[in-house]
């Protein structure tokens, strides 16, 4: 039996522990904080003649004192080993962990005698290559337990599953670029149903805010060179391994044109019979 691995890392104070939980809850056999020089003991023992273990999640950190280039040649050595290896990097935006570290009064682990904005900083630039090289990136900024884990579950919940999932998110630009985003459209160039009064207390969900988007024939050319995008995309990412992809379609407030678009490439992808999440990030603000 060739066990599945999936590393969890990523910046401290992002979620790696409620990761490590929710991924045990899933059936993987879960080590949080585990030193990376144990890493290759744990695969041979997983392995190993007569083992039951096939799904094994190791979650590693700044914690361990270690160096993520060290990291990025054991994984390399597994994979080499012919095991499957996936990588889930967690991050969070520098101001939420620092409201994090504050809430729960701890030191972070770069930042001993100094702020922790300047740990945080530290910590960003040693996983930069590692954060470059992860099949799947989470922000966890705007996430509680519940939303990281339906993440999670989506991503890793059914072994049996080797498709893709795709989370379509819609998003305003003036609340920030999704960080966790695989590909990032822009739409702000179309008319604004901002503009018009009847439609401005809507959203890109009520049918005459869809009406009005999609009346302009650059909507219609935009979202036919998305779903050609798309129908290349998501079967090359399948079969390169990749399980996970998120694509991001942003206006200038998220609350009408991005959704009508997102919710076009939601319905596209489904009859391809792909498994997509739909996530209107800034739908209900103002």
């Amino acid at each position: 039996m060739t066990p599945e691995i999936v590393i969890i890392t990523g910046l401290s104070g992002a979620g790696l522990t409620t990761a490590a939980k929710v991924m045990e809850d899933l059936g993987y056999f879960a080590i949080d904080n585990i030193p990376l020089a144990l890493i290759e003991r744990v695969v041979d023992l997983a392995t190993a003649p007569g083992s039951t273990v096939d799904r094994i999640a190791l979650v590693l950190d700044v914690r361990g004192r270690q160096f993520f280039g060290d990291l990025r040649n054991t994984i390399k050595m597994l994979e080499e080993r012919g095991l499957s290896v996936r990588v889930l990097f967690l991050e969070a935006s520098d101001e939420t962990l620092v409201k994090r570290y504050e809430h729960e009064r701890r030191t972070h682990p770069l930042a001993r005698t100094d702020r922790v904005v300047d740990g945080i900083g530290r910590e960003r630039a040693l996983t930069a290559d590692l954060r470059a090289e992860a099949d799947l990136v989470i922000d966890t900024t705007e996430s509680n337990v519940h939303k990281l884990r339906e993440r999670l579950v989506d991503a890793f919940g059914d072994p049996a599953d080797h498709g893709m999932v795709v989370n379509v998110m819609s998003f305003g630009f003036k609340y920030g670029t999704p960080r966790d985003a695989d590909v990032v459209l822009d739409c702000r160039f179309l008319p604004n149903p901002h503009w018009v009064d009847a439609l401005r207390p809507l959203t890109g969900l009520d049918a005459s805010v869809q009406e009005y988007v999609l009346a302009d024939p650059r909507a219609r050319e935009l979202l036919a060179r998305i779903k050609a995008l798309l129908d290349l995309v998501v079967p090359e990412s399948t079969g390169a391994g990749k399980r996970y992809l998120t694509i991001a379609i942003g206006c200038t407030g998220g609350k009408h044109r991005s959704v009508v678009l997102g919710e076009q490439v939601v319905q596209h992808l489904r009859d391809q019979g792909v498994a997509v999440q739909v996530d209107h990030r800034d739908r209900l603000r103002e």
